[in-house]
């Protein structure tokens, strides 16, 4: 097996993902803001494959940190049964809009929902 040398890149990618598992444990979901342009920027990741792989990291980080939640009752089962059916849902028409957007739409988009979220904190 051949050993990995590291260097300040890959430093940098080891401290972005533990900041990505961090933000999606401590905020529920927020990694993936952080996910998207670190695998754009990081990694030389193209702006579908960046979304497409920030989701698939999303479900076993996801699962880990809902773990912890209910170990820990701080997860309304009733509820977040209901709305997981509608989040299967959205994920699978989203998933199909990506694979059939344009790269710079799918950019324009993100960057408008970061706008807007941040806008949401502000006021």
């Amino acid at each position: 097996m051949k050993s990995q040398k590291f260097n300040s890149k890959s430093i940098l990618k080891y401290v972005f993902s533990a900041l990505v598992g961090f933000i999606n444990g401590f905020f529920g979901g927020g990694g993936g803001l952080i996910c998207v342009p670190t695998l754009e920027k990081v990694y030389g990741l193209h702006t579908k494959k960046a979304h497409a792989t920030a989701i698939s990291i999303m479900l076993p980080l996801s699962i880990a940190s809902s773990v912890v939640y209910l170990l820990n009752n701080k997860i309304d089962l009733p509820n977040a049964g209901v709305i997981t059916a509608g989040v299967i849902l959205g994920g699978l028409i989203g998933a199909y809009a990506l694979k059939k957007c344009n790269e710079h739409i799918i950019r324009w988009l993100f960057v408008a929902i970061l706008i807007a979220a941040g806008v949401k904190m502000i006021v």
